[in-house]
């Protein structure tokens, strides 16, 4: 039951001023009150109020805390869950660059869906498509927080997403063959850095990430059957833990000359307490920055490897110059093996996707049958006019 009254008083300075307060019962039966400086808006919502009370989502301001501290509540969830550090960090980033600057002083009961599109709007002005679509998936996963928590009623992010066509989202960089053969080349000439060709010709023929390389046992090879075991990886800061989905936990075949290479491999690999295959050389996890900054984008720069416009970068650091970043040669992996006509389930499980969708919006555009389409074009048009 809901009531609208207005109200009138005098301030102080002798101001008079009216007020429209809509006083009505929560779901728990305690008497609330809301004040309106418009008689519309207080009827607007006294409305929606009545219709939530009825279906037992609604949340009183008075009891209602601010999207800032909700997110704050969702990041030390995410700490005590024991969430892998570099999902912390960026939980941490959204909450502090783009969820608190726009909405953190708004309580959790003022949101709606057309405040979160509005939100949604604000970021797609400053941020990319990538990035604002991220921040409302993570807006959305802190209501749901609060909301199994019994601080809000109901999730009204849960319906507003980033929608990207595919020009926004762009397609992946795949270095020709000549290019993975020219870094190759100069990886195996490179005496300084004597693990680096066996690596890196171990990521262009098995399409393992970096924390995956760099967690790489030596059990997790088996050369015998030609297989790599993909059991668990070594994230940014060195710390080593079990893939991040059930997909990356998978088997990978790889061919003899890989198997010939890693087997001479062993036999001069710096000794690793972990049993590493690739360890930096005190025998440790390398970490990913030191792979790129002191082995990766240099290597590059020596192979040929260069951006076009390198006078335009503004740096001369390595890592401004080279062409491509380390996922590429994943993405060349998995080119390659496309080009052999793998199948689409295959090549889903060899990549550790967790779907086929996510494999399908990565390397969609690559597979192609060309003999296969006309065939059927063909065949389609011989029993129309046969």
């Amino acid at each position: 039951m809901t009531a609208i009254r207005k109200r009138t008083w005098t301030t102080p300075s002798g101001e008079q001023k009216t007020a429209w307060l809509v006083d009505y019962r929560d779901s728990a039966g305690k008497r609330r009150a809301k004040q309106f400086t418009r008689k519309r808006d207080a009827e607007a919502w006294s409305t929606q109020a009545a219709w939530e009370v009825s279906k037992g989502v609604h949340t009183a301001d008075s009891q209602s805390i601010t999207v800032g501290q909700a997110a704050d509540i969702w990041v030390r969830a995410a700490e005590s869950k024991d969430r892998e550090r570099s999902t912390i960090k960026q939980y941490r980033e959204w909450v502090e660059l783009h969820i608190k600057p726009l909405i953190g002083d708004k309580k959790l009961s003022q949101l709606s869906m057309p405040s979160v599109e509005t939100f949604k709007d604000a970021l797609l002005e400053t941020r990319s498509p990538a990035m604002a679509g991220k921040v409302v998936r993570g807006l959305s996963s802190i209501i749901t927080e609060a909301q199994r928590r019994g601080l809000v009623a109901q999730n009204v992010a849960k319906g507003v997403k980033v929608v990207r066509s595919r020009r926004d989202r762009g397609r992946v960089t795949i270095p020709s063959r000549e290019d993975v053969r020219a870094l190759l080349t100069a990886a195996a000439a490179d005496e300084k850095l004597p693990g680096l060709y066996p690596m890196l010709l171990t990521v262009a023929l098995s399409g393992l990430r970096s924390s995956e390389i760099r967690g790489l046992r030596r059990e997790d090879v088996d050369l015998k059957r030609g297989e790599i075991h993909v059991t668990q990886r070594a994230d940014q800061w060195g710390t080593i833990g079990p893939p991040k989905s059930e997909a990356g936990t998978r088997t990978i075949p790889i061919p003899p000359v890989l198997v010939t290479e890693l087997r001479k491999w062993m036999l001069r690999a710096p000794h690793s307490e972990a049993g590493l295959l690739f360890p930096n050389s005190e025998g440790g996890v390398r970490l990913h920055s030191n792979l790129l900054n002191r082995e990766y984008w240099p290597l590059q720069v020596k192979a040929g490897l260069v951006r076009p416009a390198v006078a335009k970068s503004g740096s001369d650091e390595p890592g401004s110059r080279a062409r491509y970043d380390f996922h590429a040669l994943r993405h060349y992996a998995a080119s390659a093996w496309i080009k052999q006509r793998i199948d689409l389930k295959r090549l889903t499980t060899w990549l550790g996707h967790s779907s086929v969708q996510i494999t399908l919006d990565t390397y969609g555009h690559l597979i192609r049958d060309d003999i296969g389409d006309a065939a059927v074009a063909a065949a389609t048009a011989n029993e129309l006019l046969a």
